[in-house]
């Protein structure tokens, strides 16, 4: 061996020295990675910059994220615990110590949440919004309302309540996942005999109730009810009261031998109905003995109780965002259309002929992959068309395209995926609808989600067969689409079309496509194909090039991935990393990964859009940088579990709009970033002078392979300079100091 080659083994030996770490030194726990996202997602609700009823968003939604960790996570962490499972996690903690770390971490979130909606009140209160406490109804509403609020009652309330005894002859009900109850304690008029009761509240009753009048005034549909409970126990007084809402196991299981699909979900809908309790949430002031009944029949420990000083349910809040004062709201967005297709007179594949393009929702609007496949419906050239659908929404435009496709004698293949969690009665729904009108659908696999976002329309032209594909980052969703950012990919790519063509036939087929020339499909090739790129810009920094790496997710677990990465910036690689929610990866840490910056862009919209972006040898942003858009992020889920795609952007135009656009753009933003420190601390950007929002840059500056003839006249910024990210200034916040934040 030569000198040369022996000093070049040793170097790459202590490149590895990472390896000998202990894994809790490597990794970050994903669940409290998760908390602390939701964390970033609450302090919006404080973010001074954001209007009044946008915090009241921010944390509605935070509380709703909440709610679907414990019905998700914590209802399998907890799972595992009652089953005696003893698996380690990726960082080496066992389940029992992940629910400690994960409820300290969870009680301390609760706390905010309930500080920031006392302060939110007082903000609404100011702005002449008031939610009416019990306290307060019998000074602050007068007879004329009192008397309104009973009709009302009578009307809208009490025809739909179930009051229910609570005794030997009547047994504790089933109350439902989210369920939300008042239980009672009464003493009988005559007797004095005592009797306890439960008033389940319907999910069909809003939970709060505007006054009349031209105040914006609520009063919280416990309390009306409270306030007649005489109209629901006549002849009894009332002795003690609480309020509850529970959390229900929702993860399903399924019979992986289940011949009919569809039956066998829609039974595990009915028992995810019936889930076992997760969380119980109580008011901080029920008695002892109803605390205890409800305990009791529900079956929970004091560790599943959350008792809540304030409001329970936070994810309800929304229903206080009023059209009634529009300046406490953001600015309404208008997505523009496409450029390229208006030149076309809204002909999409004559746009597509023409050239590649990308759209970015939601900046840019979704209806043009609505009138891509009505199009499609309606043009007599087009013999076939095929469809995944993961989630759409309650009257889908997609949906409804495809079955009038179907009617009008079109070949249509929709590839639904029952599996999508929340969304399966959905679609489960449109399925029916779909194969009554004609179209061919299939469920995908039993053992894998079908998460790839595809859509191909094949179109007769001077008596060939033309391809048109649309490749995404998100859902066929067109709700969704005004506040995730994604990208839709159109292209007329013979290769593209004829690996969409490959990927479909495996999943209607379930026979694995031998080689795609373009594109790359989980559960078999992403994460080696991603290793091999990272690889590449391993070779290129140790041949003394420039190599980077640009990253875009909404999360990032696997193990193996995230080793090769650190392996790549102990031998000099430059990684940026664009991580919306969770990330295991520890960056910064000496000898491990100082060459990795991980941020996290917290805002209006919802960051969603997967890209990577490898450097090839010149510094970044490059006309020779490799471009992908992605439907997975990097967890072992999508690489092994879940059929996703990994496409190449290569039209020079389209990747100089990801690239110089897009990524420049969210490594410049200073305004929503939150950085990811070594501790795993995340610690929002100081902003002090040259304000940057990626958000406000997508809003106002057209997308670049969109804008047809006119891109000539406009000048694009550039963002970045080569190679050129500074260290952000970051700002200490106490609340989030420590390793708990």
């Amino acid at each position: 061996m030569s000198a040369q080659e022996n000093t070049q083994e040793k170097k790459n030996d202590a490149a590895m020295a990472f390896l000998q770490r202990p894994v809790e030194e490597r990794l970050i726990n994903r669940e409290l990675s998760w908390l602390r996202f939701n964390m970033r997602v609450m302090e919006e609700s404080n973010n001074p910059t954001h209007p009044l009823l946008e915090k009241l968003r921010f944390l509605s939604i935070s509380g709703s994220n909440l709610d679907e960790f414990y019905m998700v996570r914590v209802a399998g962490i907890r799972g595992q615990i009652t089953a005696g499972v003893d698996k380690l996690s990726n960082e080496g903690l066992t389940p029992t110590q992940q629910l400690e770390q994960i409820n300290e971490l969870a009680s301390n979130l609760l706390q905010e949440q309930q500080v920031c909606w006392a302060s939110l009140t007082e903000e609404l209160k100011e702005a002449g919004i008031h939610l009416l406490e019990r306290s307060d109804i019998t000074s602050d509403i007068t007879g004329e309302e009192k008397d309104w609020l009973e009709v009302f009652f009578l009307e809208n309330i009490f025809p739909i309540l179930t009051p229910l005894a609570v005794d030997p002859a009547h047994p504790f009900p089933f109350i439902p996942n989210l369920g939300f109850s008042i239980v009672l304690e009464l003493k009988k008029d005559d007797d004095d005999s005592n009797l306890l009761a439960l008033l389940p509240i319907p999910t069909q009753t809003k939970r709060f109730v505007r006054l009349p009048g031209n105040e914006v005034r609520f009063i919280a549909v416990e309390n009306v009810i409270r306030l007649f409970l005489g109209r629901l126990f006549p002849n009894y007084s009332i002795s003690g009261e609480g309020i509850f809402r529970l959390i229900r196991d929702s993860e399903m299981e399924v019979d992986e031998e289940a011949e009919d699909l569809v039956r066998v979900f829609e039974s595990a809908l009915k028992r995810r109905r019936r889930g076992h309790v997760i969380r119980l949430d109580i008011n901080a002031d029920m008695p002892a003995k109803l605390k205890k009944m409800v305990m009791n029949e529900l079956r929970v420990t004091d560790n599943e109780v959350v008792s809540v000083d304030s409001i329970i349910g936070l994810a309800e809040v929304n229903q206080l965002i009023v059209d009634d004062f529009p300046k406490l709201k953001f600015p309404a967005l208008e997505p523009r259309f496409t450029q390229r297709v208006r030149e076309q007179g809204g002909d999409c594949f004559a746009a597509i002929r023409q050239k590649d393009f990308i759209v970015h929702h939601p900046f840019e609007s979704f209806d043009v992959v609505v009138s891509f496949l009505r199009q499609a419906a309606l043009d007599p050239d087009v013999v076939a068309i095929k469809q995944t659908l993961y989630r759409t929404s309650e009257d889908s435009p997609i949906v409804h395209a495809l079955i009038d496709a179907a009617e009008a004698g079109k070949s249509v293949t929709a590839l639904v995926e029952l599996k999508a969690r929340f969304d399966e009665a959905r679609n489960i729904k449109w399925a029916r609808d779909m194969e009554r009108a004609g179209v061919q659908v299939v469920y995908g696999f039993m053992e894998l989600k079908t998460h790839a976002k595809i859509s191909v329309v094949v179109r007769r032209e001077n008596h060939e067969l033309r391809t048109y594909v649309h490749y995404g980052t998100g859902n066929y969703h067109p709700i969704t689409a005004k506040v995730y950012t994604d990208l839709s990919l159109f292209t007329d790519n013979k290769a593209l079309g004829r690996d969409a063509i490959h990927i479909f036939n495996y999943l209607t087929g379930y026979a694995r496509p031998k080689a795609l020339e373009k594109a790359v499909i989980s559960p078999y090739d992403i994460r080696a194909r991603l290793m091999e790129l990272i690889d590449r810009e391993i070779e290129l920094a140790q041949a003394g090039k420039p190599a980077s790496i640009w990253v875009k997710l909404n999360a990032i677990v696997d193990p193996r991935i995230i080793d090769k990465l650190y392996e790549a910036s102990c031998k000099g690689v430059s990684i940026d990393m664009v991580v919306r929610g969770i990330c295991c990866l520890r960056p910064g840490v000496k000898g491990m990964s100082e060459n990795i910056r991980v941020k996290s862009i917290v805002g209006r919209f919802l960051e969603h859009a997967r890209i990577i972006c490898f450097g090839g040898g010149s510094a970044m942003p490059s006309a020779d940088a490799k471009v992908y858009i992605s439907s997975a992020d990097w967890m072992p889920r999508n690489f092994d579990r879940r059929v996703e795609i990994l496409v190449p952007v290569e039209n020079p135009t389209v990747k100089s709009q990801v690239l110089d656009q897009i990524m420049q753009a969210n490594l410049k933003d200073n305004t929503q970033s939150w950085h990811l420190q070594e501790d795993h601390r995340y610690i929002r950007e100081a902003v002090e002078e040259d304000a940057f929002s990626a958000h406000e840059y997508f809003m106002n500056n057209p997308s670049l392979s969109g804008m047809g003839e006119a891109a000539r006249e406009v000048e694009f910024p550039r963002l970045l300079q080569k190679e050129n990210i500074q260290k952000p200034a970051l700002v200490e916040d106490v609340a989030s100091s420590g390793d708990d934040e």
